[in-house]
């Protein structure tokens, strides 16, 4: 049994490493840049410049403190994100922007470059040598149009442009589908109209961890009762097929199951009031007792004897 506890509690341990590992920075994307800002969204101090949009795809909060933003593919360390801003937790599902105003000093989300000559953008783990994602900034954009995902997160990573598309309107810290195009729910909303592959997704995942749990514990349960079984063996000397083949013999001579049924019928009857016995339980019955002698009539319990007449 310890063995099987210790085999769960590795289990746990890995499940939660692969948890954690799932949701690291390097579920973070590249979402949205704007190049050319005249007449957009301002920054803290009032200024209009690019910007650099990025998005946490995971359902956990990303630190990505200590990563770098670049738009050098020879230099991955030339903007390190600080550490010890709180803001640089990432909610799950949730945007963050970089302004792209070549002014780092102005904070945290201030980069030292702009995207006035960017080739390519490149977001880069905090080892410095892995690119988590980049994508290749197009030539003569217009101005306050930015170019972006179609859906949050979803696409290439590799720099293809896979999944993203120019958009007429910006949104900066909020989800592009809403702003731009039909959102996952009105797909879905379309694609299943009566909610029947939802309710078969959502009952599938029921049984199947249905099915898992039972399957973890008849093997738990079977596991116990070999080990109980090694241990009787060990404890008596005697081999475990010797000791099954023992209890096979031992098991025709037990009570049967009429029996068992006879003798709780009987001690149910015996505590249950019931016509069967003539005196209950709930009346006290006071019966008058006569005695033809007590001993405290005795007379050789007195003090003195009775006088008596003698006659001469």
């Amino acid at each position: 049994m310890k063995k099987a506890l210790k085999i769960f509690f590795l289990l746990g341990v890995l499940c939660s490493a692969v948890s954690l590992q799932a949701q690291n920075m390097g579920d973070m994307r590249l979402n949205e840049i704007l190049v050319t800002n005249t007449d957009d969204f301002e920054d803290d101090f009032g200024h209009k410049n690019g910007w650099i949009e990025l998005f946490n795809t995971s359902y956990g909060t990303v630190d990505i403190a200590g990563c770098y933003l670049t738009d050098d593919p020879g230099n991955l360390k030339k903007y390190m994100i600080p550490k010890g801003d709180i803001l640089t937790k990432i909610k799950p599902r949730q945007h963050i922007l970089f302004w792209a105003d070549n002014q780092p000093f102005r904070g945290t989300f201030h980069i030292n470059f702009d995207l006035a000559n960017a080739d390519e953008i490149l977001f880069v783990s905090s080892d410095g040598r892995t690119v988590i994602d980049r994508i290749k900034v197009p030539a003569d954009m217009p101005e306050n149009i930015s170019y972006g995902r179609t859906d949050d997160g979803i696409g290439a990573h590799d720099g293809s442009a896979e999944g993203w598309q120019t958009m007429e309107r910006t949104s900066p810290s909020t989800n592009n589908t809403d702003m731009y195009g039909e959102s996952k729910a009105a797909r879905l909303e379309k694609a299943d109209p009566y909610g029947a592959l939802m309710a078969f997704t959502a009952m599938s995942v029921v049984f199947l961890a249905l099915i898992l749990l039972y399957l973890i514990f008849k093997n738990v349960g079977n596991y116990s009762i070999r080990k109980s079984k090694q241990r009787e063996s060990r404890a008596t000397g005697t081999p475990v097929s010797s000791a099954k083949v023992s209890a096979a013999g031992s098991s025709s001579h037990e009570p049967s199951a009429e029996v068992y049924a006879a003798i709780a019928t009987a001690m149910h009857l015996y505590r249950e009031d019931s016509e069967t016995h003539d005196i209950e339980n709930t009346i006290l019955t006071i019966h008058k007792v006569s005695k033809s002698y007590s001993p405290w009539s005795s007379k050789i319990y007195t003090l003195r004897e009775t006088p008596q007449l003698k006659r001469k």
